[in-house]
């Protein structure tokens, strides 16, 4: 007979938002036990030699910026950077855009510096970005910190700004602040940093939320990579007395007289849970695991949508790719490419089974840039959204290596260092081959993907944390805010938590 092991919860998944949970629920002085399917903890928050041996790349996620301003680091709640070793760099700059002629945009960490590089093709647009940021600054973002952490908005003049901005779409608020390409461009690609619609309303707050956040932060990078932080949080839920299993896979969730009260493993292990399970698993799958119907479940597996796929090239360099400037070679860890108009007719491509192959929307990341004990030469990445089927197929090896030197020939049109001699290795990942590479990537988005409700709004997040299942709980990438490395979901989670148990709670101001 499997052996069944008991703790004061359990919560199923590896990635960084279960972590978060786990890691406050311990704290708060439970017994809690979690589990990831994979041998590697993280999901999307995992660093790997992808191409060669001793080349760290992160396999999705790179930077760390929304993170920041959540209280989890923001006041260090769990120690995680005093007590258990996470570092981040603030870069700067935050992001670099090449643009014709050998010119080069620099999106600094520094409101008064980035209104200047706007200032030299704008002043007008200077003097909004200005004027956005600091509307951002004086409330808006407090509206957007209770949002994201699960919170009603106050009763104030600064929330019913910030839900009038929220409700319109991100072009629209960007159509009708700039005028200028340039900072039009640098606007665009910011708000699509989320993969997220532009021209959907709803996405309004996310120029102002995106760029507030690399004048903050940068483009903040996690020494040693991704996989830093679930290690760390893994730390800390093991000297709290917790324990953390990989390669255990959660089959099914086991509900007694109505109530939750653990799962069960592909291997045939059962864990017992005294007083909660909370899931991380795919809200498109959460029903089928489930040994009673779950009205909440099936709601959300009805109205759950892909989101916008992606496509990732990782690529293991000699030495670090450099931006070419009018001031000389530059290096970055961040750099877009690709004008509104690509961008726009990209979302819409994807939509019809159409690849942009002429002015796509492409991050190009460099972390050995600045952490460069992260390869023995430089690490590269492209990021860019793509369909899931090409000609109603799933991707081949060939058509992403194919559409892999589409983007790389781009990018040769402003960086050095990336011909065929200074390339070691590629790997290209598809759609098709994120979804195989973490069974989370859904439909091949890494963001958890979005629910498009019966009144035409989509949310990028399931909103309740608790089921119609006692005992049982939601958190990860399909619960709200959704996706990105913000930490939010398990933050709010572990919050619902306690406070149904009745455990006291540390927790500071969202």
């Amino acid at each position: 007979m499997p052996k069944s092991d008991s703790s004061d919860v359990i919560v199923v998944g590896g990635g960084h938002n279960p972590l978060v949970c786990a890691a406050y629920l311990a704290e708060a002085g439970l017994s809690v036990t979690v589990l990831e399917g994979r041998a590697v903890l993280g999901g999307n928050t995992v660093t790997e030699e992808l191409t060669l041996p001793g080349w760290q790349h992160d396999s999705c996620s790179t930077a760390h910026v929304v993170l920041q301003s959540n209280p989890l680091i923001r006041d260090d709640e769990l120690g995680l950077v005093s007590r258990y070793g996470l570092q981040y760099i603030v870069t700067d700059p935050a992001v670099v855009f090449p643009l014709a002629g050998g010119d080069l945009l620099k999106v600094h960490p520094d409101l008064d510096k980035t209104a200047a590089e706007f200032a030299r093709f704008s002043q007008a647009d200077a003097d909004a970005l200005i004027t956005m940021i600091d509307q951002w600054n004086s409330g808006q973002r407090t509206a957007h910190a209770h949002l994201s952490a699960g919170l009603p908005l106050p009763d104030t003049p600064w929330s019913h700004s910030y839900e009038e901005l929220r409700r319109r779409s991100a072009w629209d608020v960007i159509d009708s602040t700039f005028s200028h390409p340039v900072p039009r461009q640098v606007m665009a690609w910011m708000a699509f940093a989320t993969i997220q619609p532009p021209e959907r309303p709803g996405t309004g707050a996310l120029p102002a939320a995106i760029m507030a956040g690399r004048l903050a932060y940068g483009w903040t990078t996690p020494v040693g990579g991704s996989g830093v932080l679930p290690n760390a949080l893994s730390a800390h839920i093991t000297d709290h007395g917790g324990t953390v299993h990989t390669s255990a896979w959660v089959r099914s969730y086991t509900v007694e007289e109505g109530r939750c009260v653990g799962v069960r493993t592909a291997d045939g292990r059962e864990f017992r849970a005294t007083r909660a399970v909370v899931a991380g698993s795919h809200l498109r799958e959460l029903g089928g695991m489930l040994e009673t119907p779950s009205r909440v479940a099936h709601e959300a597996a009805r109205c759950w949508r892909p989101g916008i796929p992606l496509f990732a090239v990782h690529f293991a360099l000699r030495a670090d790719a450099r931006y070419r400037s009018a001031a000389g070679p530059f290096t970055s860890a961040a750099g877009g490419l690709g004008t509104p108009h690509g961008l726009l007719r990209q979302v819409a491509g994807i939509r019809q089974g159409r690849l942009e192959t002429d002015d796509p929307w492409l991050l190009i990341m460099s972390s050995t840039a600045v952490d460069p004990r992260r390869a023995p030469g430089g690490t590269f990445k492209f990021l860019t959204a793509a369909p899931m089927l090409r000609d109603g197929r799933p991707w081949s090896e060939s058509d992403a290596s194919a559409y892999a030197h589409v983007l790389l020939n781009l990018a040769r049109r402003h960086i050095d260092g990336i011909d065929d001699a200074d390339i070691l290795a590629i790997r290209p990942e598809s759609p098709t081959s994120l979804a195989a590479h973490n069974l989370s990537n859904v439909g091949g988005s890494c963001h958890g993907g979005e629910f498009a409700l019966d009144d035409g709004t989509f949310i990028p997040g399931w909103t309740d944390y608790r089921t119609d299942v006692p005992g049982l709980y939601l958190t990860g990438s399909t619960s709200h805010p959704g996706g990105s490395v913000s930490g939010r979901p398990g933050r709010n989670t572990a919050r619902t938590v306690l406070a149904d148990l009745g455990v006291p709670t540390t927790m500071s101001s969202p």
